[in-house]
């Protein structure tokens, strides 16, 4: 288990477990679902090394950060609202932010919404797309045996119940499952996907199988500290980000037609489970329209959805080299 530089801060009237790094430029890393900072240790150590400030902070809801009660408290402008000020806590101006997961799309309203104080911005996994016609739960597919995942997370309490009963498990099925080592996820081939259709009678967990040990990128150790920060946290704090997507929509409708105006970078594995959704490669292609400064899209080949624990090594070197360009 890697031993990361956590503190505690009082932020946006929350406290907020973060772990801080370093000196010089800030680089702000969102962590996604289910994750905390804790998925960030190997770029906390490889950027710091590198003479950055790096700063990652467990989201609201999620391991060591307090968990407000409403599910409106997660929409998407109050974790905007957050990562702003966290900054006026630390006595931070400006930094580069980068996100994997909903992390990601963290990182693009920020930019979005705030280019004054993210000057840069790094996705991994989640491009930056433009709003739906409808609201979202309107176009995930749903039938009578069986929902979208983001449906499913919609009644507080049923994925909670299923997760929570072994939180262990839980984590290990879906990291692996979602993790190029689960399989080449071409069309057909029965590759697991806890992100993709849910047995309503089942849930998600039952069909995705039991490896029979860790990914070769998360060791036992690691596997224990996210357990300890579910177990801490439990899941409705992170499942309320799905329950406000309708609304994150309907806010978002102030902005439209704004781009995101600072320099990007977008990562992703060729095994991400999000390649798999109809459109997703069109719309990954298609991103410079909503990004301007986008460089070219770094794809990893055999990597699935967890990026910056799968391949670290990766993951820093386009990190450095963008943050060369960016940060200073």
């Amino acid at each position: 288990m890697t031993d990361m530089p956590y503190r505690d801060v009082e932020a946006n009237g929350l406290r907020m477990r973060i772990a801080d790094q370093g000196t010089g430029p800030v680089v702000l890393l969102c962590h996604g679902f289910p994750e905390t900072a804790y998925a960030w240790r190997h770029q906390i150590e490889a950027l710091s090394a590198q003479g950055y400030r790096v700063i990652a902070p467990d989201l609201r809801g999620f391991g060591g950060t307090d968990a407000p009660e409403t599910v409106e408290a997660y929409a998407l402008q109050m974790l905007v609202g957050d990562m702003v000020a966290l900054l006026d806590v630390l006595g931070v101006a400006t930094a580069v932010i980068a996100g994997n997961d909903w992390g990601a799309t963290l990182t693009w309203q920020a930019a979005l919404l705030r280019p004054d104080r993210f000057k840069a911005v790094a996705a991994i996994g989640v491009p930056m797309m433009g709003p739906p016609p409808v609201p979202p739960t309107q176009i995930f597919p749903s039938t009578e045996d069986a929902l979208f995942y983001t449906l499913y997370f919609q009644e507080p309490g049923i994925a909670e119940a299923e997760f929570e009963q072994d939180v262990r498990t839980t984590l290990l099925k879906i990291f692996h499952a979602a993790s190029g080592e689960a399989g080449p996820r071409q069309p057909g081939d029965a590759t697991p996907n806890p992100f993709a259709m849910v047995s309503r009678q089942n849930g998600l967990l039952a069909p995705l199988p039991m490896p029979a040990r860790t990914p070769h990128w998360l060791t036992p150790s690691d596997l224990e500290a996210f357990v300890a920060d579910y177990t801490r946290s439990g899941f409705r704090g992170p499942l309320n980000l799905y329950r406000n997507l309708d609304r994150n929509w309907h806010l978002q409708k102030a902005f439209a037609g704004r781009t995101v105006e600072v320099p990007a970078l977008y990562i992703a594995g060729s095994r991400d489970t999000g390649l798999t959704m109809p459109g997703m490669r069109d719309i990954i292609a298609g991103q410079s329209d909503l990004v301007p400064q986008l460089r070219d899209p770094v794809f990893l080949d055999g990597i699935g959805h967890w990026v910056p624990q799968e391949r670290p090594d990766a993951v820093n070197d386009a990190l450095l080299t963008f943050l060369a360009d960016v940060a200073q």
